[in-house]
Parts: C-alpha cells; structure tokens; sequence
C-alpha cells in the first residue's frame, strides 16, 4: 500500500487507535485488580488475625462461631468440608500472600458469588466463609466499556473506508478520462457526503464532456456535409466561361459560404457554451425576417398569420432553429409554403404535406432519413432545432391534423414581460 495514501493514514491510525485501547484496559484492569486486591486485604486480615488469636488461645467454640455468624461469616473445621471448597476446580484464587519464614499462606478465594478466607500454617488450615455475596462489577464495566469502544473503533474504520472508497474508484476513473473514456457508472449515489458528491460531480462532469464531444463530432460533419455542395457548385462555376450570369452565381455562392459559416458560428457557440446563453425580448416578426433572408428565399412562399410578440430568446441561435423548421416545412410540403402562427409567446409552423412516418423524437438524431429525398436539407435537420429550442427554453411538439403538419414551438416558462 502507497504509504502516503489515506487509505494507508486511516490504516494506521486505526491500528494505533486498538493498540492505545488495549494498552489502555490493560493498565487498567492491572489497577483495578491491585486496588481490589488492597481492598480485599484490608477488609479480611482483621478477620484472619482475630480467629487465629481465638485458635491459638485454643477457644473456638459455639459462642465464638455464632459470634462469626452474626458478622456475617462461616468458620470451617472440618477437613473434607475445607478441601472441598480449595480444591474445586472452580474455585479462583483473588489473593494470595506467602510468608516462607513462617511458613504461612494466607489466600482469598472465590467460588461462585462467595469469598472465602483460607490460611495455612505449620500444616494446620482455616478456611472461614464470607456470607455477604460478592460481584466484581468493577471489571465487567471495564470488560464492557472496552469492548463498546473497539467495536465502535472498528464500525467507525469501516464507515470511513465505505465513505472514501469512491475516491479509490474515481482516481481509476480519472487516468482514463484523458483516454476520452467517459463511463462513470461507479458514481451513482444518494448519499450526501462530500466524497460521494465530488464521484457525483466528476460522473456529472464527464456526461457532459461526452455530450461535447459528440455535438462537436456532429458540428464538423456537419460543416463537411453543408459545405460540399457550395464548394463544388464554386469549382463549376469557375470552369465554365465567365459570363455576368456566372458571376451572380459565383457570388451567391459565396453569399451562401459566408452564411453557412456564421451559422454554424452560432451552432458552435451553443454547443461549447458552459453557460446560460445571452437572451434578451425580440420580436416575432424580426426573427422570422431574418430567418428567411438567411434562407435566400421569397416571402411567397411564407404565409406570415403570427402576432407580432416580444419573445425572449437568442436572437441568432432561435433565427437558425427557425430557419430549419422553414427550410424543412417548405421543401416538404405539397404547396412549397409554409404557415407560421403563434399563440402567446408560442410559435406554430404549419405545412400540408404527408405524415412523419416516425416519432418526433426519431428526428432529433444528425441526418436522420438521410436515405429519403433531402438533398437541399440544412443537414442538421431537427437535432440542431431541438437544442436551439431547449437552450432557449422552448419544447417541439408536433400533431398532425387534417393532412397538416403542425409544429409548435412551445415556450416552457412564460416571460414576465
């Protein structure tokens, strides 16, 4: 492991953290044994002296015994009933103190919740009972704290190590963003932590690098197909004898060249844009005019039925998606005209012609139906109308009524003004 990954900080940390914590009940289990086994001492040596007194003096009798009882201990005098309680194997010893020069062995022993006072010396033993039952409570709290603190230690290491692990995947990820490769499925999420929302912002990212990527690939078959057609009319044109006529012909041309090229200026804008595109109020009408002057065509051939409202939008972006809608609505209908209505800041274009034989949203894709006879098409068809129109906040639906194509550029979010 990188030693100077945080996965390898977090490690580490954590070792140290149970190694400070096991350190930590160690010298505290010694503790509390040292204290109990002080309090233990001190609390069964003035027993152990007054019955080895009483013994000594060779008076331990009922009175004495009973005397015993009523502090609450147990004297022993037999020897089985000694050896059975110090030599069960369940018997744990809590003390033990040896005087090898007396040849003395004083131990407490417990059995069960009972303590018990055992002494030998010079082979004759005691072992006296306390009837007060007895629970180390002390050691289970530590038992207990400690073992809440290493699971908690523990729960809180893999918490953190599931939190971070989106950075492990998103640093993959990321060498290969370069590469062009854009897949960030790892990312999805719901949580709300700041790493999962920094995977969620790279995955966020990356869609829309793609999404650049691909209009620009569209953007520059787009400029080889609409630019072939001028190019090669231009190459004619040159070859044949030079009349007034060609001329003309030569400057449209031209003419056409300079308008292909600001167009797709205005399509390049909207795909590389990172922000909200400029808008501001403009007429109807104004944009229409306009529309029709870059497609070089006759007003005949566009019955104007709209009132002439403001509508907020890009001027030159929403000029070009109109112009595509016209261009498209005359070159396929029956008449060679186009109706252009408006319902509030809505924009309806109407044309009599046959069904689309596919779904609205099938035409949002680059020279779809490119088999089928579009050869004066714009090329970018409705995929260029579709986002011009969503930039500017606008939707495209489409019915068809009565053998009419009608297509309404709906406005999503009323203008205050």
């Amino acid at each position: 492991m990188n030693r100077e990954s945080i996965f390898f900080t977090i490690t580490v940390s954590f070792f140290i953290s149970v190694i400070l914590v096991i350190a930590s009940f160690t010298i505290l289990m010694t503790h509390n044994y040292q204290n109990k086994e002080e309090q233990l001492l001190e609390k069964y040596i003035p027993i152990i002296k007054m019955v080895v007194r009483q013994h000594n003096r060779g008076i331990v009798d009922e009175g004495f015994l009973k005397t015993l009882e009523e502090i609450n201990y147990t004297m022993f005098t037999s020897k089985e009933q000694i050896n059975k309680i110090t030599y069960n194997p369940k018997t744990k010893v809590l003390v033990e103190k040896k005087n090898f020069r007396n040849r003395t062995v004083f131990r407490v022993l417990k059995l069960k919740d009972k303590n018990y006072i055992y002494m030998k010396k010079h082979r004759k033993s005691l072992l006296i009972r306390d009837n007060i039952p007895h629970a180390n409570l002390t050691q289970l709290y530590i038992i207990l704290v400690f073992g809440i603190v290493i699971i908690t230690i523990v729960l809180m290491y893999l918490i953190t190590l599931r939190k971070l692990m989106p950075l492990k995947i998103l640093k993959d990820k990321v060498k290969h963003l370069g590469d062009e490769n854009f897949d960030f499925e790892c990312c999805d999420t719901n949580r709300k932590d700041e790493v999962s929302q920094l995977a969620l912002e790279f995955k966020n990212t990356a869609i829309k690098l793609k999404s650049i990527k691909e209009a620009r690939n569209v953007f520059i078959r787009n400029i080889m197909h609409e630019l072939k057609t001028p190019i090669t009319k231009g190459k004619f044109l040159v070859e044949i004898k030079k009349t007034e006529h060609t001329a003309d012909n030569l400057r449209e041309v031209f003419n056409r060249l300079e308008l292909l090229i600001n167009e797709f200026a205005s399509i390049e804008e909207l795909i590389s844009s990172s922000k909200n595109i400029e808008k501001n109020y403009y007429y109807i009408d104004d944009i229409v005019d306009n529309a029709i002057d870059i497609l070089m065509i006759d007003n005949e051939n566009v019955e104007q039925k709209y009132e002439n409202k403001k509508v907020f939008v890009n001027y030159k972006l929403f000029s070009v998606a109109v112009k595509n809608i016209i261009d498209n609505a005359i070159k396929y209908s029956k008449d060679k005209k186009v109706t252009i209505k408006s319902e509030g800041e809505n924009i309806i274009f109407e044309n009599k012609g046959v069904m689309l034989k596919h779904d609205l949203k099938s035409y949002y894709e680059p020279f779809f139906g490119s088999n089928e006879n579009n050869s004066n098409s714009f090329g970018l068809g409705l995929y260029i109308v579709f986002n011009i129109l969503k930039a500017n906040g606008y939707k495209l639906e489409y019915e068809y009524i009565d053998d009419t194509n009608i297509f309404k550029c709906i406005k999503e979010e009323i203008s205050t003004k």
